[in-house]
């Protein structure tokens, strides 16, 4: 019986996806709760799972189309007769053997396949779960899923569990491709041009950032101011306190929390940055769901800490911890990453030194963290090497005004220089 594999619904205000993957060829064994195909959406990569066990007979949508809700994509067959059908590639030589074999055995041998396909069919053990990204460095590397036990949540395979099962030596190694003959010396040729091109695909998650950070440049009049911190006293509170903290709360004391509590004093302090225009109205927030910008391999995303003012220090840790974790593996919800009131985005941790943020829209203001780098300033009076920081707010100056973003700046930079004060301010 042939069951359609559908577009299933994709979550709120999202209605059409993009064929990012098929993890099956035409032909291949599929179990149920096997994931059979990726989808790309603007926030999110969704894969869709066989729901019964059968053959995957016919792929209808092909990698980069369009889909919407409800479309066929492809069909599952699932009676005995499909799971005897050869694979394509098979076909040949089993067309070859038929004319040379007598007429005599060519009956039994044709009654006994589909017996025989059926017994392999309930021998073969259901596929690991596997995160998508798992499986593509899985491919990649020539990794036999097997034989990897899975540390994410219900026994699922992350990357970090197939980096480890390579790291290991597992991997195959690759064959030497075996000597080419003697062939007489070429004749001496111009050299080969290193004018190549390649022509990649785009995928629908950067399509959207492309899109929405356009927008952002001709909606809002966006500007950005500048200021430093001197991140001394963070520093040694986090030294004297983080082997303690870790003790305590089983997840390591970063910078993050500090900047989540130092921006939401300075929002408590300046509501225009927790605002949004709707209309003619200015929609002034007076909750405080932090956006946390995080690189992905399939780009940027921007999962929010929802009431990130009613937390501690240790909860802002572990669920910013969470959150980065499941969006490099592809795992967030179009859930964690709707909303969100203001967002900070920490380009130091990948050498930065400075840059000028862009809004995530409709937030009117964005705070850019960078690169920790001892510096000499001047220190009442005499030339000391502190830890400093470049910040940068980028703004909306349609409702922020520019005497309102550096104060606001400024504020974050007083809190992050003495830090005890954010256990009253932020």
């Amino acid at each position: 019986m042939a069951v359609e594999i559908k577009v299933p619904a994709l979550g709120e205000s999202i209605v059409e996806a993009t064929i990012g993957r098929w993890l099956k060829r035409e032909g291949e064994q599929v179990s149920a709760g096997e994931p059979v195909v990726e989808l790309e959406t603007d926030k999110v990569n969704i894969e869709v799972m066989a729901e019964q066990t059968g053959l995957l007979e016919r792929i209808i949508k092909r990698e980069g189309e369009n889909v919407g809700i409800g479309d066929t994509i492809g069909t599952l067959q699932t009676d005995g007769s499909a799971a005897a059908a050869p694979a394509p590639q098979e076909a040949p030589a089993q067309a070859k053997e038929s004319t040379t074999a007598p007429a005599t055995q060519e009956a039994p041998a044709q009654a006994e396949a589909p017996a025989q396909a059926e017994e392999s069919t309930k021998r073969q053990p259901a596929a690991p779960p596997i995160t998508p990204v798992a499986r593509r460095m899985a491919t990649e590397q020539g990794v036999d899923l097997s034989g990897v036990t899975g540390s994410g949540p219900g026994g699922r395979i992350t990357k970090e569990d197939i980096a480890a099962r390579v790291q290991t030596g597992a991997a195959p190694a690759a064959q030497p491709a075996p000597a080419p003959a003697a062939q007489p010396a070429p004749a001496p040729s111009a050299p080969a041009s290193d004018r190549r091109e390649e022509r990649v695909r785009m995928s629908r998650r950067r399509q959207t950032i492309a899109q929405r950070l356009v927008e952002a440049q001709h909606t809002a009049a966006m500007l950005t101011t500048f200021n430093e911190v001197d991140m001394s006293a963070v520093m040694e509170l986090r030294k004297r306190r983080k082997e303690s903290f870790r003790e305590r709360h089983g997840v390591n004391l970063g910078f993050m929390s500090f900047f989540t509590k130092a921006v939401i004093g300075a929002l408590k302090t300046f509501p225009h940055l927790n605002a949004e225009i709707q209309g003619n109205e200015l929609v002034i927030k007076h909750y405080y769901d932090i956006g946390i910008a995080v690189g992905a391999e399939e780009g940027l995303v921007v999962p929010v800490v929802r009431n990130a003012d009613r937390k501690t220090f240790a909860e802002l840790e572990r669920e910013i911890a969470d959150l980065a974790e499941r969006a490099r593996e592809t795992r967030l919800s179009l859930a964690d990453l709707q909303g969100g009131t203001f967002t900070i985005t920490n380009g130091g941790v990948f050498g930065s030194l400075m840059s000028t943020p862009i809004l995530n829209t409709p937030q009117v203001g964005i705070l850019g963290m960078h690169k920790i780098q001892e510096r000499p300033v001047a220190l009442n009076g005499q030339v000391a090497i502190r830890p400093m920081m470049y910040l940068a707010l980028s703004y909306d100056h349609r409702i922020v005004d520019g005497s309102e973003a550096v104060r606001f700046l400024v504020r974050i930079k007083e809190l992050i220089e003495d830090p005890e004060t954010l256990l009253l301010e932020g």
